[in-house]
């Protein structure tokens, strides 16, 4: 009985050095990566495949070395094995999809992305990644991926961003407006969140110098039509020119009509967001936040100095209050 539980003792011994092993590998190749030494990160992690050949991590890492090497094959070879296995986690399908767009096999990719969406229905950077695929080889059915990743993973900002700026050049401009708003108050200080308030800004300035646009018909009661014909009310506001004192005045009117008549029926995270900064009193400072720095940086930082008080309210609103987007409002049909 002794000898059993030495034995037991050993193994257990053994098998957390070997573990231990492995993951000290592990962090040894993520070390020599940061340095962008690949040839080190990737003998390093050879190692820790012969150690731990199952291991989905070393896998990973394995073959995303491989794709900075440029070495797509053996990334593949690598990679492949564990596509099948039940722990293969959404980065396993994106890497994998990742190597064989470089290896220009988009056939390929697009399978591997569907398997991925199969498995995980819910996933956004899949949805995002496959539509951006098709995005780079001109296929415009990338936008329905985006609107997928939108409505089965809302929280997840790639898709919105994507969206956005395919519909601004789209002839459902609303969307591009919804969903690049969305996105600045998801994602707030990025490069990406940088470009998406000038595309805002833009977007409005395209919106309202179409007036036929609003000329929809409104038999069919849906979220966009009913948009339009709110948004239409304002056309006059309009006229004045397209600056950030006037989208402010016309935003507000527009949340002001929209829960007179229309926020029971489509309950909005977005709008319901506006009207809770109106009534808090920071909605000009939020709209200076977003069209203010895409209208003229200068005049909104003198804005930000003279009105400092109101600047600092927002940015103490935006710490406590941060935009969440709710599940279940997905209305682009």
């Amino acid at each position: 009985m002794k000898h059993l539980y030495l034995s037991l003792a050993l193994l257990l011994l053994l098998t957390g050095t070997y573990a231990q092993d492995v993951s000290e590998l592990q962090e040894a190749a993520k070390t020599f990566l940061r340095k962008g030494d690949y040839a080190n990160a990737s003998l390093v992690l050879n190692r820790a495949l012969q150690l731990d050949p199952k291991n989905i991590s070393v896998r990973k890492d394995l073959a995303v070395d491989y794709w900075l090497q440029k070495e797509n094959e053996k990334g593949l070879n690598i990679i492949r094995p564990i596509i099948d296995r039940n722990d293969a986690d959404e980065k396993v399908f994106l890497i994998a999809a990742m190597l064989n767009k470089s290896s220009n096999d988009f056939k390929e990719a697009e399978k591997v992305y569907k398997k991925g969406i199969k498995k995980f229905p819910g996933s956004g950077v899949l949805y995002n990644d496959y539509g951006e695929s098709l995005w780079s080889q001109g296929d415009v059915n990338a936008v329905k991926q985006w609107e997928r990743g939108i409505e089965k993973d809302p929280e997840y900002t790639g898709n919105y961003f994507n969206a956005a700026k395919y519909y601004f050049f789209s002839t459902e401009k609303i969307w591009g407006l919804i969903y690049g708003e969305m996105f600045v108050n998801m994602e707030t200080f990025t490069s990406r969140t940088a470009e998406m308030k000038n595309i805002l800004f833009d977007g409005y300035k395209k919106l309202f110098s179409e007036p036929e646009y609003f000329k929809i018909k409104h038999d069919q009661e849906n979220f966009e039509s009913d948009y339009l014909a709110t948004m239409a009310k304002e056309l006059n506001l309009s006229s004045l020119g397209i600056t950030v004192e006037t989208l402010t005045m016309v935003r507000s009117r527009f949340i002001l009509d929209w829960y007179e008549k229309y926020g029971r029926k489509f309950p909005f995270r977005l709008f319901e967001y506006h009207r809770q900064l109106l009534q808090d009193g920071v909605f000009d400072a939020y709209n200076q936040s977003i069209f203010g720095i895409a209208q003229n940086l200068q005049a909104y930082q003198n804005w930000t100095s003279t009105h400092s008080q109101d600047y600092s309210e927002f940015v103490r609103y935006q710490k406590f209050k941060p935009f969440k987007v709710a599940k279940g409002q997905y209305y682009h049909r």
